[in-house]
């Protein structure tokens, strides 16, 4: 009789095991892994990436921030580029045929020609019904360039960057009568942008010669206008966008919306998530292999090391791009867990985090453990450079003390070692700087050494005394000299990295006191010229040496004009020798107008340069055809990816760890058995 209730049991058992085995089996076991892609993607040539904040804007005219760049420099294409592998950057031609050589006008004027490549097409897109019913693309002509051309010109798009633009004849002229019109007649302004710029009468400096060539006038030399269309700002653009995207009726504002020429497109924009590009098969690399043009196939030569790096293998050299199909870029507010997925492998690149940073890089160099699964280390110098820098305008560090406040500078500068303080606080990633020059520019000669940019204590000292401050005492006082250091860091760790030079000054008897405000305050402090030294930084727009001695030319002063030369350095023979090196070729009067230039900055220490910045970024082994580009200009299309194999070391980096289900379904067991052994009692 006991048998039944023994059988019940039994059963009891078997079902409440098959139950929590159930349980976990769906819950821990079969839905152990944690891929956040769909199983179909696995195999397919998608690169991963992160953003942390959405760009502001993606309107080619006024986006100016990396985060921008990396969706507007693929979306949109520019008549040059840069070439991927060669250093000093060199340009090709991209939807132009060539690259333009300056013509001279009379009067002192240059033009520059381009002609666009034909049958060149942009992304299929509901705006180009505007300009036919039914149309969802149509090919680029020349108008288009000038249009964005005169975007950037246009007050009410308040493009960043007017200044280099105001270059083009009649550049200034368009822009206010512009303004005069819309606010006589507020009808005027309601019509699309390019009906205004059509009837105020067009931009003088813009001339389109055909459905496809283009002159664009400078008032006077400017070579550095290439550059610029090097860069999105100049990219064409359909009036049909500008005209639809007006945030109306549903549709996104055309500052969310770019339609372009480029490589890919963009196909999902999710601001708080995920952010999507796609191939562009309109795309004029896509429509026409056969014409084998510079940015759209993969390139055959580079600088030295490039083929032992791999960069050159025949598989890829004179093939067509983009290899990667698309792009995907996932929200990621934290460095920390980006950088374990991608250990996981869940992201194709990364940069290092501080708190790994020596796990990872040992004696600068990938560690055994990272090189063992694969992953490669690529170092990058920035066209950058930070520095110290003193307010030339201050009556006792700068200018007007003349030899004293000269030589004080001097010896400050021999007091710093960079060195030590970038391996202290940036794990060493920056290359010391002796000009403002960094290296891969034109003009940067890696053998100079600056005699004030060594560490020399006994000669600080020497330079001290003869500016009437022997052992750093101030005589008007017969007490240390005092000045400050003004920053809009008020971190404890920014702290911190200031008193590393303070520190140093101190040893020479200096008392300086550090100045932190918030960064308003600071800017209001600059605006007002109360401050006397502080740390600043640059990093270029474009690669050429006038973009970082334009820094220090007195035309650019902050209290002159409100320009990025802060320390209000004014020089005469130093701006003589500006205007004659910034109009210049790349030729040897070139190279003799730097070497003069720096020898002034030399002397005169209105700048205790710091380092130029060198990025590490780590990659994984199945990325392909790598070449860290140090500007900020995505060149995704030449790269490529083995996803195969990528899916195969996910796998194995990503083996479920099955025991504490195990754990949970024993636990679940003998919680269980007490109840089923009052079942067999009652039973009984």
């Amino acid at each position: 009789m006991a048998r039944a209730p023994v059988r019940a049991a039994l059963h009891g058992f078997r079902v409440l095991g098959s139950l929590l085995l159930g349980l976990a089996s769906g819950g821990a076991l079969g839905a152990c892994t944690n891929n956040p892609y769909p199983d179909a993607d696995a195999e397919r040539k998608v690169l991963y990436t992160v953003f942390r904040e959405a760009p502001r804007t993606l309107d080619p005219a006024v986006a100016y921030t990396t985060a921008s760049h990396q969706i507007t420099g693929n979306v949109y294409d520019t008549l040059l580029e840069y070439h991927y592998l060669k250093r000093p950057y060199e340009l090709i031609p991209s939807l132009a045929e060539a690259v333009p050589e300056p013509r001279p006008l009379p009067g002192g004027g240059v033009a520059y020609g381009f002609r666009l490549r034909p049958e060149l097409l942009y992304q299929e897109d509901p705006c180009f019904a505007l300009g036919g019913e039914g149309r969802t693309t149509r090919t680029v002509v020349a108008a288009d360039v000038a249009f964005e051309l005169m975007r950037i010109a246009d007050p009410a798009v308040n493009s960043p960057v007017t200044e280099p633009f105001s270059n083009l004849a009649g550049f200034r002229e368009f822009a206010k009568a512009l303004a005069a019109r819309r606010e006589a007649d507020p009808e005027f302004g309601e019509r699309p942008p390019h009906e205004q710029y059509a009837e105020v009468g067009g931009l003088e400096g813009v001339r389109v010669r055909g459905e496809l060539e283009l002159e664009v006038v400078l008032r006077a030399p400017y070579p550095q206008i290439l550059f610029w269309f090097a860069m999105p700002f100049t990219a064409p653009v359909p009036w049909e966008a500008v005209a639809y995207y007006d945030g109306d009726e549903g549709r996104p504002r055309f500052a969310d919306h770019p339609v372009g020429t480029g490589p890919y497109r963009l196909a999902l924009y999710d601001k708080q998530f995920r952010m999507v590009l796609e191939r562009n098969p309109n795309w004029y690399g896509a429509l026409h292999p056969e014409w084998q043009a510079p940015g759209a196939v993969y390139p055959s030569e580079g600088e030295p090391g490039d083929a032992e790096a791999g960069l050159l293998d025949p598989e890829y050299v004179g093939r067509a791009l983009p290899f990667i199909e698309r792009v995907e870029f996932r929200r990621e507010k934290e460095p920390i867990p980006t950088f374990n997925k991608f250990l996981q492998g869940y992201y194709d690149s990364a940069g290092i985090i501080q708190e790994s940073f020596d796990t990872v890089v040992r004696e600068d160099r990938l560690s055994p453990e990272m090189a063992e699964l694969g992953m490669r280390l690529e170092k990058s110098v920035n066209p950058s450079v930070f520095y110290l820098g003193f307010n030339m305008d201050d009556p006792v560090v700068g200018t007007a003390a003349g030899e004293r406040s000269r030589k004080l500078r001097q010896a400050m500068s021999l007091m710093v070692d960079v060195e030590e303080w970038t391996r202290l606080f940036i794990n060493g990633r920056g290359v010391p700087a002796q000009t403002p020059l960094p290296p891969g520019l034109y003009g940067y000669e890696a053998d100079y050494a600056n005699p004030y940019r060594r560490v020399d204590p006994e000669r600080a000292r020497e330079l001290l005394a003869e500016a009437g401050y022997p052992g750093g005492v101030d005589p008007a006082t017969g007490r240390p000299l005092r000045l400050t250091f003004d920053t809009a860091d008020t971190s404890a760790r920014g702290r911190t990295t200031i008193e590393f030079f303070v520190n140093a000054w101190r040893e020479l008897g200096l008392d300086v006191s550090i100045e932190a405000t918030t960064y308003n305050q600071f800017q209001q402090k600059v605006e007002n010229g109360a401050y006397q030294i502080f740390q600043w930084g640059w990093v270029a727009d474009y690669p050429d040496p006038e973009n970082f001695y334009f820094l220090l030319w007195s035309e650019m002063a902050r209290s002159k004009s409100g320009g990025p030369n802060t320390a209000n350095f004014s020089d005469r023979r130093f701006d003589r020798l500006y205007r004659a090196m910034k109009t210049r070729p790349n030729d040897e009067r070139r190279i003799a107008l730097i070497r003069e230039m720096r020898t002034i900055l030399e002397r005169e220490r209105p700048w205790i340069e710091l380092f130029h910045r060198e990025d590490y970024a780590l990659f994984h082994g199945w990325l392909r055809n790598v070449k860290p580009f140090g500007m900020s200009f995505p060149m995704v299309k030449y790269r490529d990816l083995d996803a195969e194999r990528r899916a195969e070391l996910r796998t194995a980096w990503n083996r479920p760890v099955r025991w504490p289900a195990y754990a949970l379904l024993g636990t679940g067991v003998l919680i269980a058995i007490p109840g089923f052994v009052t079942f067999f009692r009652e039973r009984q």
